[in-house]
Formats: structure tokens, sequence, C-alpha cells
């Protein structure tokens, strides 16, 4: 079974942030999948479908490495199992990047999941949020809601990662990889 993470930050008031560009894409999944409804654990949600299951922790951004301990324990997982969406401030807006592998490049809850697994091998979705005005501080940036333009290029992109997600279900991350990492939405 693979495990789709999306990261963010839980509450109302981060809903539409940058940020929460993980929680977005896994909120469209387990819309459009008939996926079940989402069940709450103390330091997660999942909602499990035909052959994926997502999850949401929900320890904020910068310690979500803590809850995957415990929701991988609950599914059997293994590090391979999983792929982690999130949001990436060096990617424009309307692209994502597939990778198998690296390191957190900056990014606190991808840091916080490396420590807490100790590896940086597992999947990742990263979805563009950039660029960060100048002069803007980053999480001021982050923590920003999009626009009502920005938040429609956004679920173009979240329809073009959710179609990725499927080819890394059924071809491999090498095949999404490839189609993928090249494309952009208007």
């Amino acid at each position: 079974m693979i495990s789709l993470v999306g990261l963010g930050n839980p509450g109302a008031q981060y809903l539409f942030t940058r940020h929460n560009a993980g929680f977005m894409f896994v909120d469209y999944l387990q819309d459009k999948c008939g996926c079940s409804p989402w069940q709450g654990e103390r330091l997660y949600m999942y909602s499990q479908c035909d052959n994926f299951i997502l999850v949401k922790p929900l320890t904020y951004m910068n310690l979500s490495g803590e809850a995957f301990p415990y929701f991988m324990r609950k599914f059997y997982l293994k590090t391979d199992d999983l792929v982690v969406a999130y949001d990436d401030i060096w990617l424009p807006l309307g692209k994502i990047r597939i990778r198998k592998s690296g390191s957190d490049g900056g990014h606190n809850g991808i840091k916080s999941i490396i420590n807490t697994l100790q590896t940086e091998n597992f999947k990742r979705i990263r979805i563009g949020i950039g660029p960060k005005p100048p002069g803007m501080r980053l999480a001021e940036f982050v923590l920003s809601e999009f626009s009502d333009e920005e938040l429609a290029k956004l679920y173009k992109v979240i329809t073009m990662a959710k179609e990725a997600f499927e080819v890394i279900i059924k071809e491999g991350i090498d095949k999404a990889m490839s189609i993928y990492n090249s494309k952009e939405v208007e």
C-alpha cells in the first residue's frame, strides 16, 4: 500500500495559505477519488482510498515528522511506501517537481521528516508556490494566502499533481518524473 502524505498546518487560519499546498492536494484527492471521510488520530488524519492512503500530519509544518512513526506503524508502511507532497518556494507557481529522494532544501517540514525517519530516501511531489517577492520575509510569504488568481492556477497544478500521483502508482516514479517534471500549467 502506498501513502500520500500532504504537509500543512491545521486550523482554519491556515486553510488557503501557501504552506498548505500539501494539505490542499490531499483534500482534493480525498474528494475526487472516492476515499473515506477523514478520520482523526492524535497526531494525524487519514483517509483510505482504493489503492492508497492519504495522511495529513496535525503537528504543524515544522514538526511534521513526529506523526510519521504513528501512521507508518498503524498501516504497516515502509519509507519506500511514502510519497510526501509539500509546497516549494524555489519552484514557480504552475510547476511540480517529482523526486525519489533528496535533502530538505531548506523546508522545515521535510527536515523534520528526515530527522525522524533518519533517511532522505522517500518520494516527493513538490508543489511550486514561488517566487517569493523581494524584501518579504520567508515566514510571512509561506503563511500568506493565495490570491483568487493564484488559487485558480494552484488548482490546475493540483489536478496535474493528481495525474502524476496516478502515474507513480501505476507506472512508477521514473515515468512520472519524465512526464511531469518539465510540465507547467498556464
